[in-house]
């Protein structure tokens, strides 16, 4: 059962990864002003802040954030 939770967790890691970064070119596609960009910079913040507890917590936790995905990202940095 433990395995399980920690590929669950790794997984995780990696899509919610995955869909920021996607979120980060999609706003860059779009013009400010438009309801788009406001939608994706909404979404990225969203994303920045779930990333960020995530690997809080890891740390508070004594997890790896390579057992999350997250060892290679940094939110305030790769989300900018």
């Amino acid at each position: 059962m433990d395995r399980m939770y920690k590929l669950y967790l790794k997984d995780l890691g990696q899509n919610l990864k995955e869909r920021a970064l996607k979120s980060k070119a999609l706003k860059g596609l779009n013009s400010k002003g438009t309801e788009e960009f406001a939608f994706e910079a909404g979404r990225l913040m969203a994303f920045n802040e779930v990333l960020s507890i995530m690997q809080q917590q890891a740390k508070g936790f004594d997890i790896q954030l390579s057992e999350l995905s997250l060892d290679d990202f940094d939110p305030d940095i790769d989300l900018v």
